[in-house]
């Protein structure tokens, strides 16, 4: 077993480990994760008992404090019990002796005296880590990235260690050797404590059941690999992910603003976080249990900005809304998305106040939105699908950016108003010189004019934006252009995005998690990348197949189930209403609908990572 107590480490008075708590039994691997400059190999150096820095707490191997063995005793363990596959292969081999030779002396410094022995086990070593033979008699300098990886993992290996350390094992090889190394690994760590020590988040998903995430010396979250990487609990922990490219990303990769600093008070991380508090700036949160995670949040983790729960909405009497459910997190992009008159922009209105919700509760920042009252409207602002909603046309560019400001009740003197209008023109990429503020909204294009209504939205520094088809009415450039600031404003900003859209092509570029709504009910919602290429309900497959694809073939619309032969199944009460709230709202053009579709209205319900309303998808 290998036990961490209390770790600190420093250099010269600046503390670079703050107290970290980690166990492994035997079989357990661990990945750390987290940027560079985290302490992850400083970490990995103090197990080794290689580190120059002053070292405090416990590190207990078979029940042994490291910390306090003399460097003899270390050196015995070293390589025999507890091995290491450096990152740095250039200097970690020698490059005057060949790989057999540095093979053959890790085994014989460690007691073995046949060199016989020695030099059969290094043959079976090479043969083990898919070396060729002949090339244990090359010369580091000799060998490929590749090739001086598998010599290094079997020096580790050469006297069968009990602890294997990895430190950056995949770091500068190609994706083939990758893939090789990382499977070669895997087989290795078996029956072993396995540390792994990277940045690259798809080798810890591959290489250890555990993921802990490490900033500025301090664990912030910890748990299943599976379990972490799916649903990030720790702002720090999703903006990884949200750095890292893979072949299942939708969402264009945003890193994470600010730099790394050891000498913060407070959470380490609360400099760069968007959802930081008072508190999170003078006390540093514990590491606590949280169900199958460790968390050190004040805040317990991601929260919900915004919940919506079972909102229904009529509008002349007609149900529009039906029963909607969706959260929006902090600094996330929701995507709602769905065809005209499916109740989108009657749940945005609904948020807002514009509309009044026959049933239902809506909260904001975990507290019931009763009135909407300033404060409320600080908090989330509007952008309309036609700027015209929101920008008068008998205004020049400087009132309409600055009237909320003035509505508000904002003590800044004029000439302060006057530079927040310029700064938050400057952010939406608009110039703010005199001439410019005197603009009228007919003297401006169509991607200026929804430039200063998303400047007008910005002056209040609001947490959530609700952008209702913002690009619908603009051409591909501009729209591209606009989107783009809209990333760039939730990066900077820590902006929340609820985007309505009937453009799902467009909602998997820029949302983390999407809902497909259909006659004013929700019947899919999840991460992007799973809805988009992992669709369940028939209706999200039908709007990905009339997506844009820059292709001469065309998608044929669903056709309306009307004959009773369509469906061996069909009984009596089939032929029955096509009200949406008293079964599927997908019935008439489902290509597979079960008896019960008829009859009741799914429910939406987990199905892997995403929920969906879907009879047939129940029953799978």
């Amino acid at each position: 077993m290998l036990e961490i107590k209390n770790l600190k480490v420093s250099y010269n008075e600046l503390n670079i480990l703050k107290g970290i708590d980690l166990s492994l039994n035997k079989g357990e691997s661990l990945a750390v994760i987290g940027e560079t400059g985290a302490g992850k190999t400083t970490l990995s150096l103090s197990i080794m008992g290689l580190i120059e820095g002053h070292c405090t707490g416990e590190i207990l191997f078979q029940g042994e404090n490291l910390l306090s063995l003399p460097e003899d005793e270390l050196r015995l363990l070293r390589g025999r019990r507890i091995a290491m596959v450096f990152q740095d292969v250039e200097a970690a081999l020698h490059p005057l002796y060949t790989i057999r030779q540095q093979i053959i002396e890790a085994i014989l410094v460690h007691g073995e005296k046949d060199r016989d022995f020695a030099a059969e086990h290094t043959r079976q070593l090479l043969a083990r880590v898919g070396l060729d033979e002949r090339r244990g008699d090359s010369y580091p300098h000799q060998l490929s990235g590749g090739e001086k990886q598998k010599a290094l993992i079997c020096i580790a290996l050469a006297n069968d260690p009990d602890v294997l350390i990895l430190d950056e094992p995949t770091a500068a090889l190609d994706a083939l050797t990758k893939a090789e190394i990382i499977n070669l690994l895997r087989k290795e760590a078996k029956e072993r404590i396995t540390l792994v020590i990277t940045h690259d988040i798809d080798a810890a998903a591959k290489l250890a059941e555990r993921i802990a995430v490490m900033y500025a010396g301090r664990i912030l979250e910890m748990g299943p690999t599976e379990e972490l990487l799916e649903q990030p609990m720790h702002p720090y922990t999703r903006g990884l992910l949200r750095s890292y490219p893979n072949m299942t990303t939708t969402k264009d990769l945003q890193g994470i603003p600010g730099r790394m600093s050891h000498r913060v008070e407070g959470c380490p991380f609360h400099t760069r976080c968007t959802q930081k508090i008072a508190v999170c700036g003078h006390d540093v949160p514990e590491l606590q249990k949280k169900n199958s995670r460790y968390l050190a949040c004040h805040r317990g983790g991601i929260i919900p900005l915004l919940e919506v729960k079972n909102i229904s909405s009529n509008i002349d009497k007609v149900e529009i809304l039906h029963s909607v459910d969706i959260n929006l997190y902090e600094g996330e992009t929701l995507a709602l998305v769905g065809e005209s008159g499916s109740g989108k922009t009657t749940l945005a209105k609904t948020i807002m106040g514009l509309f009044t919700a026959k049933q239902g509760e809506i909260f904001l920042e975990e507290k019931p939105v009763i009135q909407r009252k300033k404060e409320f409207f600080e908090r989330v602002q509007m952008v309309f699908q036609n700027p015209g909603e929101s920008i008068s046309h008998r205004m020049i560019v400087y009132q309409a950016v600055k009237e909320p400001l003035d509505i508000h009740g904002s003590r800044a003197s004029e000439s302060e108003k006057q530079e927040k209008v310029k700064k938050v023109l400057d952010e939406v990429e608009l110039t703010g010189d005199d001439e410019y503020l005197k603009k009228y909204p007919h003297h401006l294009s169509g991607g200026e004019a929804q430039r200063v209504a998303i400047a007008r939205a910005l002056v209040l520094d609001p947490k959530l934006i609700i952008a209702d088809e913002p690009t619908s009415a603009l051409d591909a450039s501009i729209q591209a252009k606009i989107l783009r600031l809209f990333l760039d404003l939730q990066e900077e900003r820590g902006l929340a995005l609820l985007l309505i859209t009937h453009d799902i092509a467009l909602a998997r570029k820029v949302s983390d998690r999407m809902a497909v709504m259909l006659q004013g009910t929700i019947v899919e919602e999840g991460p992007t990348s799973e809805i988009v290429n992992n669709p369940l309900h028939p209706y999200t497959k039908c709007l990905i197949e009339v997506a844009p694809t820059m292709s001469r073939e065309i998608s044929e619309p669903l056709e309306t189930n009307s004959r009773e032969e369509d469906h061996e199944t069909e009984t009596d009460f089939q032929k029955g209403s096509s009200d949406s709230q008293q079964n599927c709202p997908f019935i008439r053009r489902c290509p597979h609908p079960l008896p019960r579709c008829f009859q009741d209205k799914p429910e939406l319900k987990t199905c892997s990572v995403h929920r969906v309303a879907c009879f047939r998808r129940y029953q799978e």
